[in-house]
């Protein structure tokens, strides 16, 4: 992963702190306990480790795996740092740190490698990961990891609805191209969030809590938060992208219109998701 992707990872922070579901996370905490044993996969720089130090998960274990050994590497180096800056006490370890009485670790790994290896987990941690792989294989993953009355929590998974203003002609296409092209990955699905919850319904465990995550960016006064016009010219990146694959009528004048608009702080952005939590039967 380069530099410019673990800017991505960063730079989305705050517009995930505005999306997750208050009342999902309650019942996450209130089911919990006080000192579980979580994994993360797909952790990317390890910005969930602030939530959950955030709602005061503050023992236990916390184990965030990633495939990619950069951002990895970049969770190791920064996020100790960034809890000793909001004042826990933190003694950095090899592969991660001690945060209060959580011990902390990121391990570059599969997902899915990380999860078959694991066992009696308390919690299982997904965020922005379960419209990356079929969510059947990923809750039958999921099941085996977790001990009996376990909890999936997967925030923030994507279930398309993506929106930008100013309206323009073309966009009604646009996002039909850009859905597609997400369906058309291997395991990827552009409405993810609607299915993880019929399958989590479907199991023998629980769906204890369902609720939306939309991202939302737009701009104040003509100006972003924190790095959030980097964020949105990401996003206008991905859609560059997958309109590269297809033909859309004006397509060429859209980019160029939505890339004006971020520049003089004028563009907004949605993004429909949702929060599930899930409990594994007792």
């Amino acid at each position: 992963m380069s530099h410019a992707a673990t800017r991505y990872l960063e730079a989305k922070q705050t517009v995930d702190d505005r999306a997750y579901d208050r009342r999902v996370r309650d019942c996450l905490l209130d089911a919990l306990g006080s000192s579980p044993t979580v994994l993360d996969i797909g952790c990317g720089t390890g910005t969930t480790l602030s939530w959950l130090l955030e709602w005061g998960v503050d023992a236990g274990t916390y184990h965030g795996v990633d495939a990619d050994e950069t951002v990895v590497a970049f969770a190791r180096g920064v996020r100790p740092a960034a809890c000793r800056y909001r004042g826990w006490p933190v003694t950095e370890t090899e592969r991660g740190a001690t945060v209060g009485d959580l011990s902390v670790t990121f391990e570059r790994d599969d997902a899915f490698t990380a999860l078959a290896a694991a066992d009696g987990l308390g919690c299982v941690i997904a965020r922005s990961f379960a419209d990356l792989v079929p969510v059947d294989d990923l809750l039958d993953a999921i099941e085996e990891a977790l001990a009996p009355g376990g909890l999936a929590y997967l925030p923030i998974t994507f279930d398309g609805g993506t929106i930008f203003q100013p309206d323009h002609p073309a966009d009604e296409a646009v996002e039909h191209a850009y859905h597609g092209a997400i369906d058309a990955e291997s395991g990827r699905d552009a409405h993810a969030g609607r299915h993880l919850i019929d399958a989590a319904r479907d199991r023998d465990g629980d769906l204890l809590a369902v609720g939306g995550s939309d991202w939302v960016v737009r701009p104040r006064d003509g100006r972003y938060l924190a790095d959030e016009a980097y964020f949105l010219e990401c996003i206008l990146g991905f859609v560059a992208d997958a309109l590269a694959e297809t033909t859309v009528d004006g397509a060429a004048d859209w980019l160029t219109t939505r890339r004006t608009q971020l520049a003089a702080g004028r563009l907004t952005y949605a993004a429909h998701g949702f929060d599930v939590l899930y409990q594994a039967p007792e």
